[in-house]
């Protein structure tokens, strides 16, 4: 495996690099230490609306021109905000790479803000709340994930509270821009075909006259132990009952993780970890073959991600008509409880192994997801994590899933939440997910049990 190269220069900007000399194509990614889990109340939903800002032009680019641009060179660009991060990208052919190092230094420091696109954004961004809000899994994630959360702000969603947007200023938007996007606040990762000490040369040459930043503030706040169940009720207009359970989970660089990570394959099949997020349909898994081979459910999913601070497992399902929630929650709990009570099998170990390495191949295959990864793990961990995840996910025993099952899986740990619908009529779906996939030039959409968290243009 061709090794990765960090450098760091001197205003704090950190750089991964890695050369992938398979094919004449490489991505260029600056990914910065923000999103929502870096707003307070009355401005949720401001990392998000200043990524779509980023597109909006410089003194030297015009609105439009950079996805103009990039289709130009035959390249994609795309940006996403997630809880702990914001992320933009550019893939081209490795010959045209500069135009992406000139693009991300210019709205690093150029972006201008400009009131009436601010206000033209508004709308924009309105609508993708209110499009999400046609989907009742939307209002009900919504409402659990507020609940689970008294004061961390993983307490909102990446979208943010309608009434924030509704009345956010511009100055607002371009103060958290010049306070979060600065070179000691960022990390640049490229990957593919190209020379380590000419690609990190460009850089210092476009980024290192970048004058470092005051330190970003901290975000310090630790959400207090949970010590009762918390449930939420919701009766709203939709096709069907929903439910939806969440546990406080380990972060990504808690010891419990990789057993956890161990845990949800058991129960659901290995989540995708590429860009494009497709992993195991789950269906020889625990929670598939309880809910849906019993025609309880006509899906069930659990949702376990990478986060920088302790997050949320989420356990969701989608009630068959004519069932109800009362037997669907039963039928879940008893699988948690079955996995925290007897361990595991060799074989469903043995096969979460297998699938989990088959999901790092495809995670690492292609530059865009080599970029993505590299990027995504040194946000929330390091990385490093890159080279050792399989080792340690190797490490994992039986008797530690056992232990995490126990550990998470208890009822003061849990916030529960029922959608029973007032009416039968359908509504229209919104993707599924908390959160929508935006106009530019994406590779798929991640799987619901990660693109709830993420917000992509």
């Amino acid at each position: 495996m061709t090794e990765i190269i960090e450098a760091n220069l001197e205003n704090g900007l950190k750089v991964l690099l890695k050369p992938v000399r398979t094919a004449p194509v490489a991505t260029f990614w600056v990914w910065y230490r923000v999103g929502s889990r870096n707003e307070v109340p009355g401005i949720t939903g401001i990392s998000h609306w200043v990524e779509h800002m980023m597109f909006k032009g410089t003194p030297t680019l015009n609105k439009g021109e950079i996805m103009h641009l990039i289709n130009r060179n035959g390249g994609v660009d795309n940006a996403f905000t997630s809880t702990d991060f914001t992320a933009y990208f550019e893939t081209l052919p490795s010959d045209r790479v500069d135009l992406a190092l000139r693009i991300e230094s210019d709205r690093m420091v150029n972006a201008l803000f400009d009131p009436e696109e601010v206000a033209s954004e508004r709308t924009v961004i309105i609508s993708e709340r209110e499009g999400a809000e046609n989907e009742p899994r939307f209002w009900l994630g919504e409402d659990v994930q507020a609940a689970a959360f008294k004061v961390h702000p993983y307490h909102h969603d990446t979208i943010g509270w309608k009434q924030d947007l509704q009345v956010m200023t511009r100055d607002q938007l371009y103060h958290h821009y010049l306070t979060y996007y600065v070179p000691n606040n960022a990390i640049i990762v490229a990957a593919g075909d190209f020379d380590a000490d000419e690609m990190l040369k460009k850089i210092k040459e476009k980024f290192g006259a970048i004058p470092r930043g005051a330190a970003p503030p901290a975000m310090q706040t630790v959400e207090p132990l949970q010590e009762a169940e918390r449930r939420i009720l919701m009766r709203r207009p939709g096709p069907t009952h929903y439910f939806h359970a969440a546990y406080h989970a380990p972060k990504a660089t808690d010891p419990d993780f990789f057993p956890m990570f161990v845990l949800a394959g058991v129960l659901d099949g290995v989540g995708g970890m590429s860009f494009s997020g497709h992993g195991s349909p789950g269906r020889s898994a625990r929670l598939y073959r309880a809910l849906v081979e019993t025609e309880l459910a006509t899906g069930v999913d659990f949702g376990f991600r990478e986060t920088l601070d302790p997050g949320l497992i989420d356990v969701t399902a989608t009630a068959r008509p004519g069932v109800p929630l009362e037997k669907i929650e039963r039928a879940i709990f008893a699988e948690l409880d079955k996995i925290a009570n007897k361990p595991i099998t060799d074989a469903e170990f043995a096969n979460v192994i297998k699938q989990a390495k088959v999901q790092f191949v495809y995670a690492t295959d292609g530059v865009m997801n080599v970029g993505y990864i590299l990027g995504q793990m040194e946000i929330v961990a390091s990385y490093k994590n890159y080279a050792t995840f399989l080792d340690n996910l190797q490490r994992v025993t039986k008797a530690d899933v056992q232990r995490v099952a126990q550990k998470y899986f208890v009822e003061t740990n849990r916030t529960v939440g029922w959608f029973i619908p007032t009416n039968g009529a359908p509504r229209k779906n919104a993707n599924g997910a908390k959160g929508t996939k935006g106009t530019k030039n994406a590779k798929g959409a991640k799987d619901a049990k990660r693109a709830k968290k993420v917000v992509r243009r």
